[in-house]
């Protein structure tokens, strides 16, 4: 999953962010609307964790043309207005949910979910393919009723292939699912990543490789 964070008060982004990607997110960072326009119009997102009062562009004004999108992101409206008439106001203007700071970060954890499941590609809770059962909430993985010890990363990596299933993502398509926009695109981590994966998935091999194509989820 992939997060946008737009947030001006930089250290509350930062341990955000720190703690989204502890809980496998790939996370972008904003510190005012007009750089959030831009990385709106270079990466898609699954949510967008938007505050109201920006520098630059206005979350409001943000938070309208998100949704005015073909292919949106879920918003989150994430600020210290906590009045229910700014709550009114913030849904109102498109986000599809709303939470005061200072907030409970497992329930901010939750929402996030709750919003992707919500997008119109509607997402599974638990994803299965070849044996593998992943749960993104619990956070839990299995192979043939196996419990599968996997780092963040790993996890996050099996989940963007389950989600792909039975198509294939390039290491492009995996360093912006599950890096972020920091990663570099010459860097061997996903190769690292999967030949990790494929040992603690064991046997038969359940990741499969098509050069110049990428990885995918070997059906069954």
């Amino acid at each position: 999953m992939r997060v946008l964070v737009v947030e001006d008060a930089r250290a509350l982004a930062a341990i955000v962010a720190e703690g989204l990607r502890d809980q496998g997110m790939a996370v972008d960072l904003a510190y005012d609307g007009l750089d959030a326009a831009a990385k709106l119009d270079l990466n898609a997102y699954d949510v967008v964790l938007l505050d109201r009062d920006l520098p630059g562009i206005h979350g409001d004004a943000l938070c309208r043309l998100i949704t005015e999108r073909h292919q949106r992101a879920m918003v989150l409206m994430l600020t210290a207005a906590d009045t229910p008439a700014d709550r009114v106001e913030g849904l109102s203007v498109g986000a599809d949910d709303y939470l005061t700071k200072p907030f409970h970060f497992p329930e901010l954890v939750l929402r996030i979910h709750a919003l992707a499941r919500r997008q119109p590609a509607a997402r599974a809770r638990t994803l299965r393919a070849a044996g593998i059962e992943l749960d993104p909430i619990r956070r839990t993985a299995t192979r043939d009723g196996e419990l599968l010890e996997l780092s963040v990363k790993e996890f996050a990596l099996l989940e963007a292939l389950l989600r792909a299933s039975p198509a294939h993502l390039s290491t492009e398509d995996l360093l912006e699912q599950v890096w972020d926009e920091h990663a570099d695109p010459f860097t061997n981590t996903v190769t690292v990543t999967v030949g990790r994966l494929r040992r603690k998935l064991g046997q038969p091999p359940v990741i499969s490789t098509t050069p110049g194509v990428g990885y995918r989820i070997t059906p069954r």
